[in-house]
């Protein structure tokens, strides 16, 4: 069995098969600690890092947008630093975070075309779903197509908004307030909130 302090890649009770992109993950990982570019308790630090985080981050921006009018602007306005204001840290290394409104003219769907960026910072990992080739191809040239597959049906009234991340710009998406939740209370309402919610493929669940 292989220790963590030697492959953080690898827990010891995983076996189940690695995807493909955790197969790429893991040599490329390798190859940059086999030639000193990182250490392997860096990359540790940083694979524990990504555990704590997760879409109840997102959900939680959401809701104060949601209850907060003025907030809300400011987060469209400049999503770094409304971010920041909620005490999410986003990395220097990642320019701008982002946040696009839906709204009942407007829907918008978050895919990344040339690899996977996703905004890890209130997101936590991508699903792998997000990943893929179909995904990510299909999501461009039939949105609605996608989206009904996701089990959300789109009105034709409703305009499709595809929003493209890369390596400096991810998108946090803002779903629509449920009806009927003016009575609850900004923990409540980050409840509703799904990850699904805040890429586009999905809205915020119903109370």
């Amino acid at each position: 069995m292989v220790e963590v302090e030697q492959d953080p890649l690898h827990a010891p009770h995983d076996e189940r098969e690695e995807t493909y992109y955790e197969k790429r993950i893991i040599a490329l990982c390798n190859l940059m600690m086999d030639k000193g570019i990182i250490t392997a308790q860096e990359l540790l630090d940083v694979l524990m890092e990504n555990e704590e985080l997760n879409p109840s981050i997102g959900a939680r921006v959401v809701a104060r947008a949601w209850v907060d009018e003025e907030y809300k602007q400011r987060l469209l306005a400049n999503g770094r630093e409304a971010l920041d204001e909620l005490g999410v840290k986003v990395p220097r290394r990642l320019q701008n975070i982002q946040v696009v409104e839906n709204t009942d003219s407007v829907h918008h769907l978050a895919v990344c075309t040339l690899c996977s960026c996703y905004p890890i910072p209130v997101l936590g990992p991508p699903p792998e779903w997000y990943k893929s080739l179909t995904y990510r191809q299909r999501a461009v040239r039939e949105p609605r197509a996608v989206l009904k597959e996701f089990g959300l049906e789109v009105p034709d009234r409703v305009q499709v908004r595809v929003v493209d991340a890369t390596a400096e710009v991810r998108y946090l998406v803002l779903p629509r307030r449920p009806a009927g939740t003016e009575h609850m209370t900004e923990e409540q309402l980050a409840d509703l909130v799904t990850r699904d919610s805040m890429i586009g493929t999905g809205e915020a669940k119903a109370p």
